[in-house]
């Protein structure tokens, strides 16, 4: 791959993506296998914990319970998506330069700098999301004040439960058509956003480079592609989605068919089930296309073709100049020529006299 690396359209980079993908899918799905399987271990724990509190009968105690593990859980889940999509940067920038590259190597690759990585996209997660986040927690808690008392702990209560106080509909609809244009906005503003530092990840990972060196790298490379780069957001979010549904179809249906009741603890793992295996399948995708973006602008805006092929041949580029000047060559130290000097000394007597 390294005597191809020139500017790619985006046809060419998500065909390379799709080959590299093919031609390493044991590599990468190796690696995100081990990532996937720890977030399934982390929602089979959720699950766990949901049934020692007594799921689905959950009285008002229990219920923070609930809400400090569910916390907990999304962060970890974060943390470990991340994570994945690091080492297989990691990965696919090794094959992609014609290195060897091991599930093992892009593991320890990561291991030392996993606290830099987690803070990078714990502020990248800031920087894009976190108005809408505010703006989501402000929905649920305009639905909340319409559904029945106790519905969290009961939700069997809502389908045959009361009519609305008429008394909190206005308010209702009030708050959803003020949130609405909000929440349409924060969610454009989270997308040029999180394409603005959509980068910063492999960057990190191939040049070490620290959480905030790493965002504004992203700026300064994703700068002029960033549209490109959400065609090959979108089509990894609808392949997701497209097999998301093949495999969670029977909990689907279950739902469908038993609307308002909810699902058995079982139901939920299967779906979990389901997660991971999209995961492991689908999260190489996103990385491999990702890190043939980052080459691809260091070589449009830095010339990289060219610095790579001269380390390739093993030149080296030239050494820099000092900060201070050398001394002028011109001048001749006194040792240099002693005739000269007695001639000095001669003429100088001479003079004197």
């Amino acid at each position: 791959m390294t005597t191809q690396l020139r500017p790619l359209t985006l046809g060419e980079i998500l065909d390379r993506t799709a080959e590299l993908y093919r031609n390493h899918f044991l590599l990468f799905a190796g690696i995100a296998a081990i990532f996937s399987g720890a977030m399934l271990l982390v929602e089979l724990a959720s699950l766990g914990t949901l049934h020692l509190l007594g799921f689905p009968n959950l009285d008002g105690h229990r219920l923070g319970y609930v809400g400090v593990t569910s916390v907990v859980e999304i962060l970890a889940i974060m943390v470990l998506a991340g994570l994945a999509v690091a080492a297989n940067n990691r990965a696919v920038a090794w094959v992609y330069l014609g290195e060897t590259a091991t599930i093992r190597g892009a593991w320890q690759s990561i291991v030392p700098r996993m606290g830099r990585y987690i803070w990078l996209m714990f502020l990248t997660f800031l920087r894009a999301w976190s108005p809408l986040a505010v703006l989501y927690i402000a929905f649920y808690a305009i639905v909340f004040s319409m559904l029945p008392s106790g519905f969290l702990a009961h939700p069997g209560v809502v389908p045959n439960g009361p009519p609305p106080d008429p008394a909190k509909v206005l308010p209702f609809l009030i708050g959803i058509l003020i949130l609405a244009p909000l929440m349409i906005g924060a969610t454009i503003y989270g997308v040029l956003m999180f394409l603005r530092y959509s980068l910063a990840i492999p960057a990190s990972v191939v040049e070490n480079l620290t959480a905030g060196q790493a965002l504004k790298r992203s700026v300064h490379l994703s700068k002029d592609s960033r549209g490109r780069m959400f065609v090959l957001y979108l089509l990894v979010y609808v392949i997701r989605l497209v097999i998301a549904m093949l495999l969670n179809m029977p909990y689907m249906i279950f739902v469908f068919k038993h609307i308002g009741q909810t699902p058995s603890l079982g139901w939920m793992a299967e779906a979990q089930l389901g997660v991971f295996v999209t995961n492991t399948l689908i999260g190489p995708i996103y990385a491999t296309g990702l890190t043939l973006f980052y080459y691809d602008q260091r070589v449009r805006k830095e010339g990289f073709d060219i610095e790579w092929m001269m380390q390739a041949a093993g030149l080296e580029t030239p050494p820099a100049l000092p900060a201070e000047p050398l001394p002028d060559s011109s001048v001749e130290p006194a040792t240099a020529s002693p005739e000269p000097a007695a001639e000095e000394v001669s003429e100088g007597s001479t003079e004197a006299l």
